[in-house]
């Protein structure tokens, strides 16, 4: 969803930590630019933002090929969940340190460490390097969005500001459109490396233009920043993910390396519930959830959609290529309806809200997630263009019919004051629940993978050996030059098998989003009021 996310990453920092304990910081007074200036400061912002939104759609098309030239099929799902993780738990960090020092020095330095992970990613010989760089990516990229809208919170007043959601919310939306198409192209008809490597130009022209004219006043800022928290959090994500990943593969789920791996994990979140309890400006503020019930719903509602919703974005592409045999191109072609989906819903929806209240759109949201999946659960490899493109729309129309409506019922329950770290608490279970629901479901690929194999190895049939290679390393069905050579039988038959081994994967996103169904009978039953739709459209960066 565009509209929504747009509106959750404007307000990361809140103006007074929710816990109610006394706040350090001195905010920011309004940035006064000439008019000039604060055109092109908005036009630099604006082309970091569709950098950030290009990358979320155009990488999924590519990766397929990327698996075809680099091999590493096992572990596919580590390039999403690696740039998830560290994209999510910097954001809070980052907007902390803007604080503290500026929003300009740390934007720039997001975008230089966006760019540096761009180009090394488009260097990369193996899919562990991929993995490393994207992590990097990742690192650059949870600064890019937050921060911007940080800065247009800073330079423009409420009324104005109004105006500039409408407008980058058109820019997300067009890069997220224009992504898998273009992602497709490139890959198609020049190299997956230039898939990265189109990020330098819209990346230097973000950073000139906010460099150059971006100017700030001094700052006093004393905020304390919950690093123990960040880190022992992201501790407990990766080690979590690490886990899933090498569990039932390179170690038995009952190795002593995943059960300790599972240990540290549980270790590090009880720090990170420690660290929370104490911290000035927690990241996740515990009392909130303990006197909010619209926040709990939103973060279980959140956490269980992500897991589905991300799920179908990363493997999707890799049905299409791999199972139907069709061009990049025509893969990345499938997230346009889950985009026109979730837009167009995302509209609709806050329009409802007036009418029917919360629950009865979340609901129906979720209904329409669920029976996305449903459908996806029973492709096979001669499924329909209509069919798929279909499925997606459904996933699309239920993530905006729920995302935004749960967006508004939080910032409408909360105090002002705590407007930015509710909606950031949001989207941020939203996103994590993402990167492990990619992990969980690369996972099940895997291991109905590993047991075709072993009944490959069983069989007597002559093709038996080479069936048991192709399967051990099943990325030529997504070259189409080795996916020519090989002969019809044997095409069927692996085939075949990636289109089990998936529609495994999409069984686990139906279970899912059937607890998302639940879940949504947790959300308090209320309508919203007509300043909640205003509130939607501008949300205070830093007025109180």
């Amino acid at each position: 969803m565009r509209t929504g996310s747009m509106i959750e990453r404007e307000t990361i920092e809140p103006n007074r930590p929710a816990s109610g304990r006394a706040s350090t910081a001195m905010f920011t007074a309004p940035v006064q630019l000439p008019p000039r200036q604060r055109r092109l400061v908005t036009l630099g912002i604006m082309t970091g933002m569709f950098l950030g939104a290009l990358e979320a759609t155009v990488v999924g098309t590519a990766m397929p090929t990327v698996v075809a030239r680099l091999g590493g099929i096992e572990i596919y799902s580590w390039v999403f969940s690696i740039y998830l993780l560290t994209s999510t738990v910097t954001m809070p960090v980052w907007g902390k340190l803007s604080d503290l020092y500026g929003r300009r020095r740390f934007y720039l330095l997001g975008v230089g460490l966006f760019l540096l992970g761009s180009a090394l990613c488009g260097q990369s010989g193996s899919m562990k390097e991929l993995i490393g760089f994207r992590a990097i990516q990742g690192l650059g990229a949870g600064a890019l969005l937050p921060l911007g809208m940080t800065i247009i919170g800073d330079m423009y007043s409420l009324a104005e500001r109004a105006k500039m959601q409408g407008l980058f919310s058109g820019v997300w939306g067009i890069a997220s459109i224009v992504g898998p198409l273009v992602g497709g192209l490139i890959t198609d008809h020049i190299s997956w490396r230039w898939v990265f490597y189109f990020n330098v130009p819209f990346g230097i022209a973000a950073a000139l233009l906010i460099g150059l004219t971006l100017q700030e006043p001094p700052m006093e800022r004393r905020v304390q920043i919950d690093v123990k928290g960040a880190a022992s959090f992201a501790g407990a994500i990766v080690l979590f993910l690490l886990a899933l990943m090498a569990g039932g593969r390179q170690y038995e789920w009952t190795s002593p390396f995943i059960l300790g791996l599972m240990g540290a994990s549980l270790l590090l979140l009880a720090v990170f519930v420690s660290c929370e309890r104490n911290a000035p400006e927690p990241i996740i503020p515990f009392s909130l959830f303990r006197e909010n019930r619209m926040l709990r719903a939103a973060a279980l509602n959140g956490l269980l959609a992500g897991m589905a919703m991300f799920g179908s974005i990363s493997f999707v592409p890799l049905f299409v290529q791999g199972v139907i045999g069709t061009n990049a191109t025509r893969a990345g072609s499938v997230l346009v309806p889950l985009t026109l989906g979730w837009t167009s819903f995302s509209v609709i929806g806050s329009r409802l809200l007036l009418v029917v209240g919360y629950r009865p759109l979340v609901i129906a949201g979720m209904t329409s997630l669920m029976a996305g999946f449903v459908m996806l659960h029973q492709l096979s490899p001669e499924a329909s263009w209509t069919l798929i493109y279909s499925d997606m729309f459904l996933i699309g129309m239920g993530m905006g019919l729920s995302m935004v409506t749960l967006l508004i019922g939080v910032q409408n329950s909360v105090h002002r004051r705590q407007l930015g770290i509710a909606t950031s608490a949001t989207q941020f279970f939203r996103v994590v629940g993402g990167a492990i629901g990619v992990a969980i479901m690369g996972t099940v690929m895997t291991l109905r993978m590993q047991a075709h194999v072993a009944q490959a190895r069983s069989a007597s049939s002559p093709m038996a050996h080479e069936v048991v290679r192709l399967l051990q390393h099943p990325d030529a069905l997504i070259d189409p030059l080795a996916r020519a050579r090989l002969p019809q039988e044997m095409l069927t038959l692996v085939r075949g098998t990636l289109a089990d081994a998936l529609q495994g994967v999409f069984l686990v996103g139906l279970i899912i989003s059937g607890l998302a169904l639940l879940s949504a009978f947790l959300v308090p039953p209320g309508r919203a009021h007509e300043h909640a739709i205003h509130r939607e459209s501008v949300v205070p960066a830093g007025d109180d």
